[in-house]
């Protein structure tokens, strides 16, 4: 079945007595896994209030092309550039017209101009209307430059006619949106990724952590949301934007890193574990600032519990990948620790070299398998990622999960 997930549908609704199956629409949208936002012409408002759609989107709806609280007034400009997809539904005969003689009086014909997004329209009009020649000629006209139809259904109609004008069905509608993507190698799919470093607190002020930047693993984070994953990053302290439609718990120490990735479990299909997480933490933390004192003081530490191995062993364990950062004999500490830790991939990289790795805008790695390997050349961490990531498609694919 197809789906929407991660995709932005921009939904322009105008004013027939249809409009009130825009309230269904939205709902199908989402199920389908899709963000939805609302255009309403003033026509459209007569029959469907914007309170009802907005607290069905759960964003507020666009009703006005100038708008004093968008970033620069523009807000068809911002919405233009926000939307996968213009999805028109209704589309009466007076905004195919509209559309067809390319004007912008409005806010949704001004964002249809505006958008580079694939458009789908959704007519719903009297039955002779729907016959009349102009609205061929229109119809002729929009969908020669490129845009999409769906519908119109036949049956009885409002006004009492019978014949063909009536809206779609909101499922129908939905299911055509969601056809015109191209499903992502994890469509659908439930990723978690750790990301950045952990930070082990010695006492308030103090603690141990690592030179991660987070790159990685927020690179593959982007890689898992285009490759259509819903998405989450289980992120340490980092100076970085995630990814739009991905969500972000962020943490501190390694327990706690623990904690969230297992309340994530249960609904997670692939976990990546890409955080550079500290082995070690001090065995007590100290209330206040240790002050300074005598030339040598010594620090006892403890083990921190091991994240992708308690994944890994859990009852209904996820695909689960794990990174080997290493310094030396990098292939042969990352083969020891995919068969000790039960890992279906591990990426293995050399952080010794100072160019790539930690803080690097470049990585490269090897990524290994059970019974295979590949090995992946220098590159952004951005591509890099995207590479990982078909890999991992592959091999999920592959065992048939």
């Amino acid at each position: 079945m197809a789906h929407l997930f991660n995709r932005n549908i921009l939904l322009g609704v105008s004013g027939g007595i249809a409009a009130y199956k825009s309230a269904e629409l939205v709902r199908q949208l989402q199920e389908l896994g899709a963000t939805v936002r609302v255009i309403m012409t003033r026509g459209a408002q007569e029959f469907i209030t914007p309170l009802t759609l907005q607290a069905l989107s759960g964003h507020p709806v666009h009703t006005d092309l100038l708008d004093a609280e968008a970033e620069q007034g523009m807000g068809h400009i911002e919405l233009a550039r926000w939307a996968d997809l213009l999805l028109v539904a209704p589309a009466t005969a007076d905004l195919l017209a509209r559309l067809a003689a390319g004007r912008a009086d409005d806010l949704l014909t001004t964002v249809a101009l505006a958008t580079r997004a694939p458009k789908l329209l959704a007519p719903a009009m009297n039955q002779q209307m729907w016959r009349d020649a102009a609205t061929a000629a229109n119809v002729a006209a929009l969908t020669g430059r490129g845009m999409a139809l769906v519908g119109p259904a036949s049956g009885e109609q409002a006004c009492g006619d019978v014949g063909p004008g009536r809206l779609e069905e909101p499922a129908v509608i939905a299911r055509a949106a969601a056809d015109l993507f191209e499903d992502g190698l994890l469509q659908g799919r439930r990723v978690v990724i750790t990301a950045g470093p952990t930070r082990e607190a010695l006492d308030p002020v103090r603690y141990i952590s690592n030179h991660s930047s987070g790159k990685m693993g927020y690179a593959l984070a982007q890689a898992a949301v285009d490759a259509g994953a819903r998405t989450t990053i289980v992120s340490g302290p980092v100076h970085l934007t995630a990814p739009d439609r991905a969500r972000v718990i962020a943490v501190e120490s390694a327990r706690q890193m623990l904690e969230e990735c297992l309340q994530l479990m249960p609904e997670c299909d692939i976990f990546i574990a890409c955080a550079a997480v500290a082995d070690y933490r001090p065995a007590a933390v100290q209330e206040q600032k240790i002050k300074k004192g005598p030339d040598e003081i010594t620090l006892q530490l403890v083990r921190n519990p091991d994240i992708v191995a308690t994944v890994a062993a859990g009852a209904q364990r996820p695909f689960t990948v794990g990174f080997a950062a290493e310094t030396r004999d990098v292939l042969t500490y990352a083969r020891d620790k995919l068969q000790r830790k039960a890992l279906d991939m591990i990426v293995a990289n050399d952080v010794s070299d100072q160019s790539i790795g930690f803080n690097s805008e470049l990585n490269e790695a090897v990524v290994l398998w059970r019974d295979g390997e590949q090995a992946l050349g220098r590159t952004g961490k951005s591509n890099l990622a995207r590479q990982i990531i078909q890999l991992i498609a592959g091999r999920v694919a592959a065992q048939g999960n």
